[in-house]
């Protein structure tokens, strides 16, 4: 008797449901307590202004709420009335009546996404477009306009059309002639292609959204860059990007390899810290990411899993019986990676958790790098003006412990508080 691999992966889908609505419910109802400024907040900011992300949370808890169940039913129904089967046969269809091969795999595959791509869009636009323009814009944080989002929507459907067929031809032929060794070969084409995507995301794919502008000189470069050379930080290049077009949200990031190293702050992180001071701290905590490797950690961890992936996918990839059980009556190759991926999701809770365990883990040793350095109290003063912070201050254990990748803005200022024996 054939396993019901279908039938399995929606009871999964829906116990995964059940148990993130019950974290959710958890967070929702500490979000409803009575809300009092932390002693390391006092004097620091208002009582109108906590009640203010309060509000904001809940409003999205509430969102939140009517987005998973609505997500759940049409992912079900998606896979319980076969609508992935029939868009395939569907797209073979279509390459008929244009004259192109539809036994052609790579043709069909790439069809079939497309005719994908089109359904994710009309389901999943409502529910960006009301957290974006209604929600987001409710409370201020919202800064792009309707026509700024037409416009990157364009040019993602554009990037996808250019980039996707190439890497979904190479995967096919990959599994086509991988044999034994499928899955290294499958790892090194990604290794390869991540590698690419890394260099030339911020220099050819970045600008298509955001204009980065070398920063200015002045006190803050001359800061930033003599930080940078302190620890050995090879910098090459300091950027500006204009995040305000989009969003009230501050931040800084690093990228580049090697010898090439570039480090960007968000505009909104210049004009809402009072002083230098408070970039530079943000800065350090980016560069004690750095200087600590926990970028390389966490690529290292990426690559082990995604070979493991792939590993799993080696083993099932001719199942004529995964491909039955979700409707398809042939084996297209992406189909069948595709079906693989549904098929663990009974681990996604495990690699989620252990994953933003790391992450807070990370994110604690970077502010103790900081602090080190003698940004302990401008770090503490700009995270608190960090869009987002303040909406994890009734987080819920259990709730942050699962979804949180960053420390709740009174933990991380509780521990930047702490004597510096203690922080080490």
């Amino acid at each position: 008797m054939a396993f019901p691999y279908m039938e399995a992966v929606v009871g999964f889908m829906m116990l995964k449901y059940i148990f993130e609505t019950y974290l959710d419910l958890r967070q929702h109802a500490a979000l409803k307590l009575p809300t009092s400024l932390p002693k390391t907040l006092e004097g620091v900011i208002s009582q109108t202004y906590l009640e203010k992300c309060r509000a904001y949370s809940i409003d999205k808890s509430n969102f939140h709420f009517v987005k998973q169940f609505v997500t759940i039913i049409m992912d079900s129904a998606t896979l319980l009335f076969g609508v992935l089967p029939w868009i395939w046969k569907k797209s073979g269809v279509v390459l008929e009546s244009t004259g192109v091969d539809a036994e052609n795999e790579i043709y069909h595959t790439l069809t079939f996404l497309a005719g994908a791509m089109i359904w994710s869009q009309i389901t999943d636009l409502p529910f960006y477009l009301y957290s974006t323009f209604v929600i987001e814009e409710r409370y201020g944080i919202n800064k792009q306009t309707v026509w700024l989002f037409i416009k990157d929507m364009i040019k993602g459907m554009m990037l996808a059309i250019i980039i996707g067929p190439p890497v979904v031809a190479a995967i096919i032929l990959i599994v086509q002639k991988g044999g034994p060794y499928l899955a290294i070969y499958l790892w090194g084409f990604m290794f390869v292609l991540s590698l690419v995507t890394m260099t030339i995301y911020p220099v050819l794919i970045a600008p298509l959204y955001n204009k980065l502008t070398p920063l200015p000189e002045g006190e803050l470069r001359a800061r930033i860059e003599t930080l940078a050379s302190s620890l050995n930080f090879p910098l090459k290049k300091l950027f500006v990007v204009d995040e305000s077009t989009r969003s009230t949200c501050s931040n800084a990031y690093l990228y580049g390899f090697y010898k090439n190293k570039r480090i960007v702050l968000y505009d909104n992180l210049i004009q809402k810290c009072k002083n230098v001071e408070e970039v530079v701290a943000v800065v350090a905590h980016e560069l004690g990411h750095w200087k600590l490797n926990h970028t390389v950690y966490l690529f290292v961890a990426f690559q082990v899993l995604i070979i493991l992936l792939f590993g799993g996918y080696a083993l099932v990839k001719n199942s004529k019986d995964l491909f039955m059980s979700f409707g398809f009556d042939s084996q297209p190759t992406l189909i069948g990676l595709m079906l693989y991926m549904q098929t663990i999701i009974p681990v996604l809770p495990l690699i989620i958790f252990g994953h933003n365990f790391v992450r807070r883990a990370f994110e604690f040793q970077a502010d103790a790098f900081a602090k080190k350095l003698g940004y302990s109290k401008p770090l503490g003063d700009s995270l608190v003006k960090q869009e987002g912070n303040l909406s994890g201050l009734n987080a819920d254990p259990w709730y942050s412990a699962y979804h949180y990748s960053h420390p709740t803005l009174v933990e991380r200022l509780a521990a930047l508080d702490e004597p510096h024996n203690k922080a080490d």
